[in-house]
């Protein structure tokens, strides 16, 4: 239990359909626990007030070190190395269904629940991860790196649910927290200015700004700092040679500490038909047909895109895309699905 609406009615439901339910409230972050950004002292509060009201027991555990370890070293190594990680897939695969399963049958379990939108399906023997009815809230995509095993023991009574009704049900049954703004930002470090937050881990490199033909347009502060498709914040605005078109990041040349920039949404060099992947990670526990079409998104907020694996050696694979994909970041995710089945994903190379 987050504090949150999701997880609050997770509860509720749960409670209403007979089952035993004791609340979790997980504190993963510490390192500037008193800032302003940091909410988790509200959260709490709002957890327990919202377990009085359902009438469960509830507790509150500390993974701070299992989240430094497992996310946090991960997610700067990644932005270190130029790429662009997503730490809400880690943390789900390490912490919510890992360090949390772990506890969670420690106390003597059967299953763990959270507020995520999707569903789990068993279908001879092998648990299937598909999407939720309301597609605009659908979270299948953070949750792609989850195992038979993990799978197993989750439950997402919200998979049937619009984010409408989980508010409409929160305020009937007298949840304070009916209208809480949903949280955003990375995975329980919150919403806080990115670039002073990273600073305080990785220093900056400045170099130059560069056009793919090499015409210095300005200086970056350090290509950790910056991801592919990136508009704002390039300091360099729209129009520099009069056409009014904005800039965006196309690529990072790592060797010359160059930040490669282009004008216009629509530039060819934030535009691929393919891509290569690593860490190639399927729910099933095996490779689907590659002589089958499929369909994929390379980021979160992307309707599925027609594509073909076209070729799996160990946990690499190749994907190439019937129309062009927009800003492919190394590091992000690409995850894979089968109509509303979710098959696993890669991370992009």
């Amino acid at each position: 239990m987050s504090g949150g609406v999701d997880s609050s009615v997770t509860a509720l439901l749960l409670k209403q359909q007979g089952f035993e339910v004791i609340g979790l409230f997980m504190k993963n972050w510490e390192d500037d626990d008193n800032s302003e950004y940091c909410s988790s002292r509200q959260d709490l509060l709002d957890a327990v007030a919202v377990a009085d009201t359902v009438g469960i027991p509830i507790e509150a555990v500390n993974f701070a070190g299992e989240y430094k370890d497992r996310v946090f070293s991960y997610f700067l190594r990644e932005y270190e190395a130029g790429r662009t990680p997503n730490p809400d897939i880690l943390c789900n695969s390490e912490i919510k269904f890992k360090a949390f399963l772990d506890h969670a049958i420690r106390l003597g379990a059967d299953a763990i629940a959270t507020g995520h939108y999707a569903k789990v399906r068993e279908l001879d023997g092998t648990f299937q991860l598909l999407k939720a009815d309301d597609d605009s809230k659908d979270q299948s995509y953070f949750l792609h790196r989850l195992n038979q095993a993990q799978l197993s023991k989750a439950m997402f009574p919200l998979g049937g649910l619009l984010k409408s009704q989980v508010r409409a049900i929160a305020e009937q049954h007298g949840l304070h927290n009916h209208q809480k703004k949903d949280s955003t930002g990375i995975c329980f470090i919150g919403e806080r200015p990115f670039r002073e937050f990273l600073n305080r881990y990785l220093p900056t490199k400045p170099g130059d700004m560069v056009t793919p033909e090499g015409r210095v347009m300005g200086e970056h502060m350090g290509l950790a700092f910056y991801t592919l498709g990136q508009r704002q914040g390039l300091g360099i605005g729209g129009g520099k040679d009069g056409s009014g078109e904005p800039w965006f990041v196309a690529g990072k040349d790592m060797t010359h500490n160059r930040l490669v920039v282009v004008q216009g949404h629509d530039h060819p060099a934030l535009a691929n038909t393919e891509l290569n992947a690593l860490d190639t990670h399927w729910i099933s526990g095996y490779a689907p047909d590659i002589s089958l079409p499929y369909a994929a998104k390379t980021r979160y907020r992307q309707a599925d895109a027609a594509c073909r694996i076209t070729s799996l050696d160990g946990t690499r694979s190749h994907f190439t895309f019937s129309q062009a994909q927009w800003a492919v970041t190394p590091g992000q995710s690409v995850v894979v699905y089968d109509k509303n089945v979710c098959l696993g994903g890669a991370i992009i190379e």
